[in-house]
C-alpha cells in the first residue's frame, strides 16, 4: 500500500470504531446529532469537498456529487423525523470508501505488474575512462562509443560486440523466457539483461532511440489512444450521470405531488425522498467508468509481457476483429538472410566444394559471396587464392591451390562452354567447376523463419479467414514459400506501390467490420502498414519506419507472436463486454428496485461496491496471457 491508500484505511478504522461504539452510546438530540457528526465527517470529508467543487466549477454530475447529496440528504430526513438514526449515511459512506481503497489498490497492483513487467530502463552505462569503468547517464552516450557491460546488468543502449560472450536475458523484451546466446560481432538490443560473461559494445544508436526507449514510450503513450469501447463509456457518463439525478429528483417529488394533489392521499414526502436518494447512491456508475480503462491497461500490459506492444487501447480492440492478414515474406515469414541450402551433384566432398568456391569468392562483398564464406566456417587463407577476376552478372575465375575454379550462375557456365545440371529448387544456384569439369552446384537461399509454418496454422485457428504473402520477389521463389507456409493467397515481383495497391483492394473487397492486419518489417513497408486497418512490424530487426508506422510492434520477431496477439486483444475485449453487460445489468435491476421501494440504501451501497469489486477484479484478468 502506498501513504495515500494507508491514510485511507486509518480513516475507515477510525471511522468504524466510532459508528460501532456510538451505536452503544446513551445520547440522544443534539449531541447524538454532533457525534454522528464526527465520524461521517473523518470518512466523507474528501468526498464532500470534491463535490463542492464539481458544484463550483459546474461539473458536478459525478460520483461524488451523487454520493454527497444521498448522504447528506439520509441525515437530513433522520433530523426530520427525529429518529436520531444517522446510522445509514455514515455506513453508506464507509462502505463507498472501501469500494473505492480496494479499486484503488487494484489498479496500483495493476500498473505495479506492469511497471515491473517494463522495468527494463537501464540506470547508467560503463564507459572505460584511464583504465577505468565510470558511471555516466545513457543518454550523455554518443554513437560509436565502446561501453562495458558487467554480468547482471542492463544493455543500456543499442549495439555490437566487439570483445566477449555472454547468455542474455531477453524475456522483458520478447516475454522469452530462454536465454540467448550472444558473442562478438552479434547486434545487441538495449533492456536485455547480461547474464554471465563481461561484454564490450560499440552503440550504433543515442539512447533515446534504442530500443529500451522506443518500449517505454510506446507503452507510456498507449493509454492517451482510447478505443470505442472507452469513448463509449465516456459518453454513456456524461448522459447516464444527470438523466438519473433529473430521474432522482422526479421520484422523489412527482409521487407524493400526484398522491396529494390527484389522489387526495398523504404525500408521505420523507418516503419518496429517501427512494430518490436511494436510488442516487444505486445509480453510481463506478464499475462501468473504473473497469472499462482497466481492462484495457492491462491487456497492454498483458501483450507487453508477452513481447508484443500495443500502442494504444483502440488497436487492441481493432486487432480483435482481424479476419485476414497480409504478410510482406523477406524479414518477415523468412529471416532475409542468404544461407547455403544444399550442395548438389557433386563429384568431390560436400566440404571440398565449398571450400574451392569459398576461396574463390573470397574478395566478393556481396551477401552471396559472404553466405559460402559463412557456411565453410574456416578463416580464409587468401595465400591459397591467386588470378581472381570478378565477372560482372556472371561469377567468379580464380586459381585456388594451383587449380582453375569458376563460381558462378548459368552464363558462366554457358560462357567458358562447361556443360552444368540445373537445379529443382528454388533459390540462387552457384555453379562450380574446377579446371574446367563440372563439381556440382550450391543452393543458397534465403530460410523460412522456425516458427512461420505453425504461425500460420495458429492463425486460422485463431479465426483468421485469409492469409496472404506481398513480395517485391520473383514468382517461383514467392510462390514455393507460400506453398510450404499454406498461405491462402500469394502476390510477387510488387514494388511498394503496388503493395498498397494490393493491401487497398483487400480491404475495400471485405466486409466493413472485419479487420485486415498488415505484417512487414522494412521502410518499404511503412507505407503499406500505414495504409492498412491495423499494422504489424517486427521490432528487433525492423526498420524505424516501420515500427514508427506500425499500430503494434513484436519484440522478438516472431510471427508466432500475431495470433498470440490476436488472442490477448480478445480476451481483453471478451472482458470488456463481461465488464459492461454484468454492471449495467446489475445496475438497472437495482435502480427498478429502489425506485419500487424494495432496495434500502445499505443494499444499494452494497450492490454498487460489489459490482465495482467484481469488475475490477475481472479487468484484471486481462494482464494473464501466458497460456493463451
Amino acid at each position: 500500500m502506498n501513504k495515500k491508500q494507508k491514510k485511507m484505511l486509518i480513516r475507515i478504522l477510525i471511522s468504524a470504531a466510532l459508528l460501532i461504539a456510538l451505536s452503544f452510546a446513551p445520547v440522544t438530540g443534539i449531541a447524538r446529532f454532533v457525534l454522528y457528526l464526527v465520524p461521517y465527517l473523518i470518512i466523507g470529508y474528501d468526498i464532500l469537498l470534491k463535490a463542492f467543487k464539481g458544484i463550483k466549477n459546474r461539473q458536478m454530475f459525478d460520483e461524488n456529487f451523487l454520493m454527497a447529496v444521498a448522504t447528506v440528504g439520509a441525515i437530513a430526513i433522520a433530523l426530520y423525523e427525529q429518529s436520531g438514526d444517522y446510522t445509514e449515511a455514515i455506513a453508506v459512506m464507509l462502505f463507498y470508501q472501501i469500494g473505492e481503497l480496494f479499486q484503488s489498490y487494484a489498479v496500483g497492483k495493476s500498473r505495479r505488474n506492469i511497471s515491473e513487467l517494463m522495468d527494463i530502463r537501464p540506470d547508467y552505462a560503463n564507459v572505460e575512462q584511464d583504465g577505468k569503468l565510470e558511471k555516466v547517464d545513457p543518454d550523455e552516450v554518443e554513437i560509436g562509443s565502446v561501453i562495458v557491460v558487467q554480468p547482471g546488468e542492463k544493455v543500456p543502449i543499442d549495439g555490437v560486440i566487439l570483445e566477449g560472450s555472454s547468455t542474455l536475458n531477453t524475456s522483458a523484451l520478447t516475454g522469452e523466457s530462454i536465454p540467448r546466446e550472444a558473442a562478438a560481432g552479434d547486434e545487441i538490443i538495449s533492456g536485455c539483461i547480461n547474464m554471465t560473461g563481461l561484454l564490450k559494445v560499440k552503440t550504433t544508436k543515442e539512447f533515446g532511440e534504442s530500443t529500451v526507449s522506443r518500449i517505454l514510450d510506446l507503452v507510456e503513450n498507449a493509454s492517451s489512444r482510447k478505443s470505442r469501447s472507452e469513448e463509449f463509456i465516456s459518453r454513456f457518463a456524461r448522459i447516464y450521470t444527470p438523466a438519473v439525478c433529473y430521474a432522482a429528483l422526479a421520484l422523489a417529488f412527482l409521487p407524493p405531488l400526484v398522491r396529494m394533489i390527484g389522489m387526495g392521499l398523504a404525500a408521505d414526502w420523507d418516503i419518496w425522498i429517501y427512494r430518490a436518494l436511494t436510488f442516487l447512491v444505486i445509480s453510481c456508475p463506478c464499475a462501468l467508468v473504473i473497469s472499462i480503462p482497466l481492462s484495457f491497461f492491462a491487456g497492454i500490459g498483458g501483450a507487453s509481457n508477452a513481447g508484443v506492444l500495443v500502442k494504444g487501447s483502440n488497436y487492441l480492440e481493432t486487432l480483435s476483429q482481424t479476419k485476414i492478414v497480409v504478410f510482406d515474406k523477406t524479414g518477415t515469414l523468412t529471416r532475409g538472410v542468404f544461407e547455403v541450402n544444399g550442395i548438389h551433384h557433386n563429384e568431390m566432398e560436400d566440404e571440398k566444394l565449398i571450400e574451392y568456391a569459398a576461396l574463390a569468392e573470397s574478395a566478393s562483398s556481396h551477401p552471396i559471396s559472404r553466405s559460402i564464406q559463412k557456411a565453410y566456417g574456416k578463416e580464409i587463407d587468401r595465400s591459397r587464392v591467386t588470378d581472381i577476376r570478378e565477372i560482372s552478372g556472371n561469377g567468379v575465375l580464380a586459381k585456388v591451390d594451383g587449380h582453375e575454379v569458376a563460381a558462378g550462375n548459368d552464363k558462366l557456365m554457358e560462357r567458358l562452354g562447361i556443360e552444368y545440371i540445373g537445379c529443382h529448387l528454388v533459390g540462387t544456384i552457384i555453379h562450380v567447376a574446377v579446371d574446367g569439369t563440372y563439381a556440382g552446384h550450391i543452393v543458397i537461399s534465403d530460410v523460412l523463419k522456425p516458427h512461420s509454418k505453425e504461425a500460420v496454422r495458429e492463425l486460422k485457428t485463431a479465426g483468421v479467414q485469409k492469409t496472404v504473402m506481398l513480395t517485391g520477389d520473383i514468382r517461383r521463389v514467392a510462390e514455393q514459400v507460400a506453398g510450404e507456409l499454406g498461405l491462402d493467397a500469394v502476390y510477387s515481383e510488387l514494388l511498394p506501390a503496388d503493395k498498397v495497391e494490393k493491401v487497398e483492394a483487400l480491404l475495400a473487397s471485405k466486409p466493413e467490420k472485419e479487420k485486415l492486419a498488415f505484417v512487414g518489417d522494412g521502410i518499404n513497408d511503412a507505407p503499406v502498414l500505414g495504409r492498412a486497418d491495423i499494422g504489424i512490424a517486427m521490432g528487433a530487426m525492423g526498420s524505424d519506419a516501420a515500427i514508427e508506422a506500425a499500430d503494434v510492434v513484436l519484440m522478438d520477431d516472431d510471427p508466432m507472436k500475431i495470433s498470440k496477439a490476436i488472442k490477448i486483444s480478445r480476451k481483453c475485449l471478451r472482458i470488456v463486454y463481461q465488464n459492461i453487460v454484468f454492471a449495467i445489468g446489475v445496475k438497472l435491476i437495482c435502480l427498478l428496485l429502489g425506485a419500487l421501494g424494495i432496495a434500502n440504501m445499505w443494499l444499494a451501497i452494497f450492490a454498487d461496491v460489489g459490482v465495482m469489486i467484481i469488475a475490477v477484479l475481472n479487468a484484471i484478468r486481462a494482464l494473464f496471457v501466458k497460456n493463451l
